[in-house]
Order: C-alpha cells, then structure tokens, then sequence
C-alpha cells in the first residue's frame, strides 16, 4: 500500500477520534441530530422501500423456481427470512442512504468549508466537529437501522405477494416456516448491521466533506469519494459482520 492510502487512513482515524470525544464531551445539540435524523428519514424512506419490495419478489420467484426442483418449494419463506433480513435489507438501506443523505452531507459540508463557514465557526470558539459533524452522525447511527427493518419487512411481503398471489402457496405454509426460521436475533443482528453502517457511512461522508478543497470542484470530488467509498465498505463489512454474526459465536 502506497503512503497515499495510509495517509488518508490516518487522516480519517484522527477524524472519527475527534468526532468522539466531541461527542462524549457533550460538544453537540441533540435537537441538531433529531433534525437531521428527520431530513434522511423523510427523503430515503421511498426509495428504500420501494427498491426492497421488487427485490423480495424477485428471490421469491426465482426461489420457487429452484426449490421445485426438489419438491421443496415449502421452504421458500426460510430462504427469503435468511437472504432478506439478514444480508439485502441492511446493504439496501445502507447504499441508498450513502447515495441520497451521505453525499447530501458530504456536499453541505464541504460547501460550508469553501465558503470558510467551519473556520468562522472556530473562530467563534464552537467545536465545529461537535456542532456539524456528531449531530450528521448520529442521524445515520438512527436512520439506517430502522430502514433496514423497513427494508427487512417490505421485502418479505414482496416475496409473500409472489410466493402466496401468484404461485399459490398457502398463506399458512408461508408464515409458519417464515416463523420458524427468523428470530428475533436475526432481527437483533440486521439492526445492528444497519447501526455499523450507518456510523461508517456518518463518519465517512462528515470526513470527506469536512476536508474538501479545490472549490465546487473539490466539493464534488468529496460527493463522489463519499458514495464510492461508503458502498465500497459496506460490502466488505457486511461479510465481515456476516460472519461474526451468524457463524454461531453469538447463537
């Protein structure tokens, strides 16, 4: 690895350590992140939604299609309660949350550092990591994984709308193996995955915009950095996760 990257990895572990103790500290205004909170969720919840629903329906049709082979067709509520909850509704949250709200504080960020509104706010003795940075934050950290319930759930119902209106399974034969496969650890753990992702999608977008250069440029390379990045590290840590999740350590 070139000095460049580890540079950079330095840069952003001193980063998120400010954001810290900013935030054990007390440097930050709850009302701040309730309104960011509200601002992601509004602006994230349809396309969340609405993009887990079609996915669901389609594992379940391509579900039925291969467990027919083995007359197991039965089971086709254990595999979307399995691939749905556990692994798509915390990625799909977290990407399109990192395409719409993350590069959104990436580029007021980074606007505020162009126009020197983060320096005056030192200036003004305001910890501007504090004030801008912790409150975006902690948005993600609640966002994030109520939409991968959200995400969870309308992707199950796109698989039921599949699996029981067009292949005709009994509604009773869906919810009893979709109960008896998913527990509330399974729920308990796609929350989680949703609360990394969200402080990893936080930090990452508050880090690039909080140091952006170059001007309108500038703040448009951060805008990029930040969806390329956060999409890029959600699914490295999503197998990371996976497999400190369900390998049976915590079962």
């Amino acid at each position: 690895m070139s000095s460049g990257p580890l540079i950079s990895v330095g840069r952003y572990g001193l980063f998120v350590g400010a954001a810290i103790r900013a935030c054990l500290a007390g440097r930050w205004a709850f009302r701040e992140m309730l309104e960011h909170a509200s601002t992601v969720a509004l602006r994230c919840f349809l396309p969340v939604t609405i993009t887990a629903l079609p996915f669901g329906a389609v594992i379940g049709f391509q579900g039925m299609a291969i467990l027919d082979l083995f007359s197991a067709h039965r089971l086709i509520s254990s595999l979307l309660s399995v691939f749905v909850i556990r692994e798509l509704a915390p990625v799909i949250a977290a990407v399109l949350v990192a395409a719409q709200a993350g590069s959104s504080f990436a580029a007021e960020l980074g606007a505020m550092r162009i126009k020197e509104e983060l320096d005056a706010t030192s200036v003004m003795s305001v910890d501007p990591i504090g004030w801008h940075v912790v409150p975006r934050i902690g948005a993600m950290a609640i966002v994030i994984p109520a939409l991968t319930i959200l995400a969870g759930a309308f992707g199950v119902f796109g698989g039921w709308l599949v699996v029981v209106g067009l292949e005709g399974q009994p509604h009773g034969v869906f919810m009893a193996h979709l109960a008896q496969d998913l527990t509330t650890f399974d729920l308990g753990a796609s929350a989680f995955k949703g609360l990394v992702y969200g402080v990893l999608i936080g930090t990452i977008a508050c880090w690039k915009g909080f140091n952006a250069t170059g001007g309108a440029e500038g703040v448009g390379r951060a805008v990029n950095d930040t969806v390329v990045l956060s999409v890029m590290f959600v699914l490295v840590s999503n197998y990371l996760l996976s497999s400190l999740l369900f390998s049976g350590v915590f079962r």
